[in-house]
């Protein structure tokens, strides 16, 4: 990516002049997009688009970035840790842009055979991935998980501290933030946006198609002319499912 900046000062808002300049350039860009269940986007979306599969529309399709790869390295099940130990395949190897993480929902979680993990354990393995990310060259995009209902997952009931704690880093460490946990708040009145969720955790199309727009209006990606879309799609989507929630 052109215009990269140091570690050490590079920031929120000059990592989002850095995307806007690149995506008015030529040269092409690599996107990976990464996290746990809720970017792998597998099952709960039922055979729609995942949001990752959005970005691929928007930017390779509407954009007409062609020559743009937008990779999804998220899988089922990962906590932070697992992505930080997997570093090398997940991330590093592929010579990214701009890395998006959205993980945090299996992190928060107290039930199960893996180990409780505090909300400061989670924020220092974001700061660490942020840090990586900074030393690649590339562009860091935090997203908080988005909420969930909290009543029949239990086990989760910590996922707003957890968001929280996302918050706190982009905002310490000067990142991109996409606060995908608040949207969903919002998009249920405060409550559980039941038309968006598949189960008590997992989004469903029409929550992926939430989770996109949110995206994508977050770092700029905004296609105009006769090839844009799929911004009208997603808005229909996420607001008949409310209606029909």
């Amino acid at each position: 990516m052109s215009n990269a900046e140091s570690p050490a000062s590079a920031s929120a808002a000059s990592d989002l002049r850095r995307i806007a300049a690149s995506l008015a350039a030529p040269a092409p860009l690599n996107w990976v997009i990464t996290g746990d269940s809720i970017t792998h986007g597998l099952v709960h979306t039922q055979g729609g688009r995942s949001y990752p599969e959005h970005l691929h529309e928007l930017i390779r399709g509407e954009l007409e970035r062609v020559r743009d790869v937008v990779l999804n390295t998220a899988i089922s099940g990962n906590r932070i840790v697992d992505l930080l130990d997997d570093w090398d395949r997940r991330v590093a190897s592929w010579q990214p842009d701009v890395v998006t993480l959205m993980i945090g929902t299996n992190d928060a979680s107290d039930g199960g055979p893996r180990e409780v993990i505090t909300a400061d354990d989670y924020a220092a393995s974001l700061r660490d991935f942020v840090a990586r990310v900074r030393e690649l060259g590339a562009v860091p995009v935090l997203q908080t998980p988005p909420a969930i209902d909290v009543r029949n997952a239990p086990e989760r009931a910590r996922i707003g501290e957890f968001a929280e704690a996302v918050r706190q880093v982009a905002a310490s460490e000067d990142v991109i933030l996409v606060d995908q946990y608040a949207r969903f708040a919002e998009l249920g009145a405060g409550g559980v946006p039941w038309g968006l969720m598949n189960d008590p955790f997992h989004p469903n199309t029409e929550g992926h198609a939430a989770l996109a727009l949110e995206l994508a209006h977050a770092i700029g990606i905004r296609p105009e002319g006769p090839r844009a879309r799929t911004f009208a799609l997603l808005e229909g989507l996420v607001a008949t499912a409310r209606q029909n929630a």
